[in-house]
C-alpha cells in the first residue's frame, strides 16, 4: 500500500545523509531498535508509558531496517549477495526479538506472541524460497507489507498506552483483544501463505511438467 511513496521518501534521505552513515550502520541501528523494543515491551509490565518508548524505537528500526540497501544503490556500492544474506538474517532476528518482547509485556500472552512470530517468519521463507526457484522477490502479501505492519503495531501501542486494553469474555475466559488481534493476522497469514504457495505450485509445475508415465504393454 505504501511501497512507492515509501520509496521515494528513503531515497530522499539516503542522498541527504552524511558520509559516515553506512548501510551496516543503519543495519546495526536497526537491531539495536528491536533489541530496545523487546525490553520497552517488557518494562511495560511496570508502567505503560514504555510503549510510547517501544513505539519510537519501531520507526527507528524502520529507518535502518529500510534505508540501508537504498543507500548502498544510491551510492552505488551494493554487494547482493552480502547485503541480501545479512538484511534478511537479521530481520530475523529483529522479528524474534520483538515477538519476544510482545510475549513478555502484560498485553499479549507468550504463546500467542511466539505463534505470531512463527507466522511471520514462515511468510519471509516463502518469500526466500520465491526468489530462488521463480527469480521473483515480493516481500508484501496483498496490499499488506512490514511498513503496513509496523505502522499497526504502533496504533495498537498507541491504543494500550492510552489505556485502551479492554479484555474479552470468550467461552468464559476473559482473553486480551491484542491476543485476539494477533490470532486473527496469524489466521490471515495462513490463507495468503495457501494463496500464494497454490500459486507458485501452479507455475512450476507448468515450468517443469511432470513426465507422463507409460504402462508397459
Amino acid at each position: 500500500m505504501l511501497a512507492r511513496p515509501e520509496r521515494r521518501l528513503l531515497r530522499a534521505i539516503a542522498h541527504r545523509l552524511p558520509g559516515w552513515v553506512t548501510p551496516d550502520r543503519l543495519t546495526g541501528l536497526g537491531v539495536l531498535a528491536a533489541l530496545g523494543m523487546a525490553g520497552a515491551y517488557a518494562l511495560s509490565n511496570h508502567d505503560p508509558g514504555w510503549l510510547w518508548l517501544a513505539s519510537g524505537l519501531l520507526a527507528l528500526q524502520w529507518f535502518g531496517d529500510s534505508l540501508d540497501g537504498t543507500l548502498a544503490r544510491v551510492r552505488e556500492i551494493e554487494r547482493p549477495r552480502y547485503g541480501y544474506y545479512l538484511d534478511h538474517l537479521v530481520d530475523a532476528l529483529a522479528t524474534a526479538a520483538i515477538g519476544l518482547g510482545l510475549g513478555l509485556s502484560p498485553f499479549m500472552s507468550l504463546p500467542v506472541a511466539l505463534l505470531l512470530v512463527v507466522g511471520y517468519l514462515v511468510l519471509s521463507i516463502n518469500v526466500y524460497l520465491e526468489s530462488q526457484a521463480l527469480g521473483r522477490f515480493s516481500i508484501g502479501y496483498g496490499r499488506v507489507g512490514p511498513t503496513e505492519a509496523r505502522l499497526g503495531l504502533i496504533g495498537l501501542n498507541t491504543a494500550l498506552a492510552l489505556g485502551i486494553a479492554p479484555q474479552v469474555l470468550l467461552m468464559g475466559h476473559e482473553i486480551a483483544v491484542l491476543d485476539l488481534v494477533a490470532i486473527g493476522v496469524v489466521s490471515a497469514m495462513a490463507v495468503l501463505l495457501a494463496r500464494r504457495a497454490a500459486r507458485n505450485l501452479r507455475t512450476l509445475a507448468a515450468l517443469e511438467p511432470a513426465e507422463s508415465r507409460r504402462h508397459p504393454c
